[in-house]
């Protein structure tokens, strides 16, 4: 028996799910099927690719190594499509950008008419997202991300700027010292979100009261509305109702933008890609807090 190249996204959809029945809804199929693809796959290359335990279906070590090339396979298929088509050469269609929620309403919504205007087939996705996505899986185009990623083997990254951070408050808590704040009321991100560079510095603070939102974005109204002061990022605290509480930003962190190692093929990626970092270098005072 020889074995069936059109398993492997099959095989790649169990490994991420862990689940046959759920494997079998997202490729509209029914479980049968995928047990028999299974079962027929493993004959074929003779050896067990996954065994089930308490927490579904878990690749075995040479599954491992299956699916590791699997995806590679997959990716280079996907690029041999997509630079095949007609349109690779054309600024158009759809490229999804994804960065924090903050970054695309306070800093990139703005400059996306001029982009519109000269390239005005393409469909922009605006995703704010914290996740690291995979470029290998195609789950992002091109991402604004604020820490050096981990590496990925599809994965091109160039910096672009820095994003600074300062200490922000509305009218009411105007003057604070900084001797004054860890007893003053502290917006911040949830405790599960600790390992964030912000949520660390806040804990050196050690503020004694914590009101917990899930994005910048909440954050930043709550502090405009009063509830407390905040770390925010000066391209938003600066632009909104507040006041910041000390002249110089107070920490900087690194503006990365990520994108697939062939996206540089593809004339929509290419010219996007182009723009953000256009855009970064024109705005990076703004960006930085300086």
């Amino acid at each position: 028996m020889k074995f069936d190249w059109n398993d492997i996204p099959l095989l790649l959809k169990l490994a991420e799910s862990g689940n046959m029945a759920q494997t079998a809804r997202d490729l509209d199929l029914v479980t049968s099927t995928v047990s028999r693809r299974v079962a027929a796959a493993e004959q074929a290359l003779g050896i067990r690719l996954f065994i089930r335990d308490h927490a579904g279906y878990q690749p075995t070590a040479g599954g491992k190594v299956l699916l590791s090339h699997a995806d590679t396979i997959v990716d280079r298929v996907q690029t041999m499509l997509l630079e095949s088509k007609e349109e690779a050469q054309d600024v158009s269609g759809a490229v999804n950008i994804t960065a924090i929620d903050v970054l695309l309403s306070h800093w990139l919504v703005r400059h996306v008419p001029g982009l519109l205007a000269e390239h005005p087939r393409l469909e922009l996705n605006l995703i704010g997202d914290f996740r690291e996505l995979s470029f290998t899986r195609r789950e992002a185009d091109l991402a604004i991300r604020l820490n050096r990623p981990t590496a990925d083997a599809a994965l091109r990254m160039r910096k672009i700027g820095k994003l600074g951070f300062a200490v922000y408050g509305a009218e009411n808590f105007s003057g604070a010292a900084r001797k004054e704040w860890p007893h003053l009321p502290w917006l911040s991100f949830p405790d599960e979100m600790s390992k964030l560079a912000e949520m660390q510095w806040l804990a050196k603070i050690g503020p004694a009261q914590k009101i917990r939102l899930t994005s910048i974005s909440m954050i930043a109204r709550a502090c405009e509305a009063g509830v407390g002061i905040a770390l925010l990022p000066c391209v938003a605290g600066d632009r909104l109702n507040l006041i910041r509480l000390q002249e110089e930003p107070e920490s900087q962190r690194e503006l990365w933008l990520l994108s697939h190692k062939d996206a540089g093929q593809v004339a929509r990626f290419r010219a996007v890609s182009e723009w953000l970092g256009e855009k970064a270098e024109q705005d990076a005072a703004l960006l930085a807090g300086t």
